[in-house]
């Protein structure tokens, strides 16, 4: 693995803990806290595949006419990872999003999708609809990193914000809730999305980091900045799925 990548994942390894160690997973007793995460987790699933499109917008040709954008090993780092994000296979063989099938897991269990439909419906360019302070704070980290238009601070907020951060230990709770109530399409995505995250997509993540950034130095350390960044704004979200539960 590039040293840089090593670097980086030392530096920002305490924020990471801070969300792997959340207090909020301890208080996940109940169908309806469950329920009550799912709602505001969303959020961070949408945002995740604009960081997505934001990507394939800046490193591959997305306009008519066609031209070949970029270096051919990128262009398939970030197609190949569009493929299985944007058009994967859900629980019932059925061609979707994840973005998709969170929202399908959300109705099996009985979780409120009104808001983030009504969200996603409403979104037009760079206005988004105003939810509460959390979630603002942590979609706008996100989009002030999409509108720099810098590949290099993209892939920086979607390689380390991704759900490999929720602990197997969450894992374990849902899995256990499931055994009384319906979460097997939740218990699908987070092993989906948790297997494509560490067995494929995050190494291609890693990969497309290295190669954008190469030997500069200011490029590094704007991936290590908005990396913490993200990763302070999961946190501060994953704190306010704890006071909602509390």
């Amino acid at each position: 693995m590039n040293p840089k990548i090593l670097e980086v994942n030392k530096n920002i390894q305490s924020y990471k803990e801070e969300i792997v160690n959340h207090p909020l997973y301890n208080q996940l007793n109940t169908i309806e806290d469950v329920q009550k995460l799912m709602e505001i987790h969303v959020y961070a699933v949408w945002d995740f595949m604009s960081l997505l499109k934001g990507l394939q917008i800046e490193l591959t040709c997305t306009k008519i006419p066609w031209k070949p954008i970029g270096e051919n090993k990128t262009r398939r780092l970030i197609n190949s990872i569009v493929l299985e994000e944007e058009s994967d296979v859900d629980s019932e063989g059925n061609p979707s999003s994840h973005y998709e099938m969170y929202l399908d897991a959300m109705k099996e269990c009985g979780a409120n999708t009104s808001e983030i439909e009504s969200f996603v419906n409403s979104v037009s360019g760079i206005n988004l609809p105003k939810i509460n302070t959390a979630v603002d704070l942590f979609l706008a980290t996100t989009f002030d990193v999409l509108n720099s238009g810098e590949a290099h601070k993209i892939a920086a907020a979607f390689t380390f914000g991704r759900e490999d951060l929720i602990p197997d230990m969450f894992t374990a709770i849902v899995n256990d809730l499931s055994k009384e109530h319906k979460l097997d399409k939740f218990v699908y995505y987070l092993e989906r999305h948790i297997e494509l995250d560490g067995g494929e997509h995050g190494p291609l993540a890693l990969e497309l980091i290295s190669n954008l950034c190469g030997e500069d130095e200011q490029k590094w350390e704007e991936v290590e900045e908005t990396a913490i960044a993200c990763l302070v704004a999961r946190k501060e979200l994953w704190d306010l799925v704890l006071k909602e539960l509390n």
